[in-house]
């Protein structure tokens, strides 16, 4: 099915409230969670890091900031969240690349990207498109790159990983967690 098509979950739930997306982000504690994401990463010059579910581009801003040596690209199926972080880059004066997609079917070849990040998107995906999101996430990264992952543990981390194994992962760990007022995020990372 196409891109345009597809039906997804706009960043801030409805079209209407993307203006408030950041300031609630930032509200939550969510925006001061993404440093420690950013540090687990280990990022070098050179490598090809992509950010699955960008949004309006919080993360991928940040890793552009604080790591100009890397090839930065960030993935999205909302195309209003996209322009606001296309907005968002150009104002910082930073080189983000922004494509249209959806997590299950990245348009990026096989091991392209040495790390890929996936920041408060996947409790968003449906519970039958998770393994395909992990699996396309591990196709397209390199042999040894690494999944950096943040999102709400719902219930037990430990399915979450399982899943991560199930779609190809190694050493796939919880590095942390945090309590913000929304409630427990956990910070997991995977080996492909």
């Amino acid at each position: 099915m196409p891109v345009r098509e597809r039906r997804y979950l706009p960043a801030a739930s409805l079209d209407s409230l993307l203006p408030a997306y950041d300031p609630i982000m930032r509200m939550l504690g969510f925006t001061r969670a993404l440093v420690s994401l950013v540090a687990q990463a280990e990022l070098r010059p050179g490598y090809a890091v992509l950010d699955v579910g960008c949004g309006t581009g919080t993360l991928a801003i940040l890793i552009a900031q604080t790591h100009q040596g890397v090839s930065l690209i960030g993935v999205d199926p909302d195309p209003k969240a996209l322009s606001r972080a296309a907005r968002k880059v150009a104002r910082a004066g930073l080189a983000v690349r922004f494509d249209r997609g959806f997590g299950d079917a990245l348009p990026y070849p096989d091991g392209s990207f040495d790390r890929v990040f996936s920041s408060m998107m996947f409790h968003h995906v449906p519970k039958d498109e998770k393994p395909r999101v992990l699996a396309d996430i591990r196709r397209v990264l390199r042999p040894g790159g690494r999944l950096e992952f943040l999102d709400f543990p719902r219930g037990t981390h430990d399915l979450l990983l399982q899943r991560m194994r199930e779609a190809g992962f190694t050493d796939a760990r919880l590095i942390g967690r945090r309590v913000t007022i929304a409630g427990a995020i956990a910070y997991c990372q995977a080996t492909a």
